[in-house]
């Protein structure tokens, strides 16, 4: 019995209501925001990587290229170390457990986060086949107050609503040793109540 409970919670669809990716209205524009910024801070090819190497090599003052960080791993270690602006999370990633912790991590270091379909479009922006998850670590300034708006609304969509995702966790399903204890309570309260009329 408690298997099948614990596998009824496991694949409750109410779970894993954030990474839906069910059509709503403007969801096509709310898509598009985070690949445009993410463009933004597209990493060069090899040829411009090698143009503006020579370029910093001539200059003495030396600024640091806008990035997209890709990898778990690396994208981890920039949220712990708050380096990270924006993390972006693919939904259908096989095995969710890779990134199913993500947004809480995210969410404990104050890093704006979203969760956008298809890992194939995060593999194009940083010319790979698919990404899991990419990091905005830098943003140019002429596109700073797009980014502003874009991870103000971000932060309203999923780190703000983060209550109202934890009250549906689980799908509420108890199990056996739960409800018999609910409704023990219950009859104990309502013959309290009875007596004292």
């Amino acid at each position: 019995m408690q298997r099948r409970i614990r596998k009824r919670r496991r694949l409750s669809p109410k779970r894993e209501k954030r990474w839906s990716t069910k059509k709503k209205a403007g969801d096509a524009k709310k898509a598009a925001k985070p690949a445009k910024a993410a463009k933004a801070a597209k990493p060069a090819k090899s040829a411009e990587k090698k143009k503006k190497s020579e370029e910093h090599a001539a200059a003495s003052k030396k600024k640091r290229p806008n990035f997209l960080k890709f990898g778990i791993n690396h994208i981890t270690a920039l949220v712990e170390q708050k380096k990270a602006q924006l993390v972006i999370i693919a939904n259908d990633v096989d095995p969710i457990e890779l990134v199913v912790w993500l947004p809480a991590l995210c969410r404990k270091m104050q890093v704006p986060y979203c969760i956008v379909k298809n890992k194939a479009r995060l593999g194009a922006l940083v010319r790979k086949k698919t990404a899991t998850a990419i990091a905005i670590t830098r943003v140019n300034k002429e596109h700073q107050a797009a980014f502003n708006t874009l991870t103000a609304a971000i932060k309203g969509n999923y780190k703000d609503r983060f209550d109202e995702f934890r009250r549906i966790w689980g799908g509420g399903k108890l199990g056996n040793k739960s409800t018999h204890a609910l409704l023990k309570k219950k009859r104990k309260v309502k013959k309290e109540t009875k007596s004292r009329k």
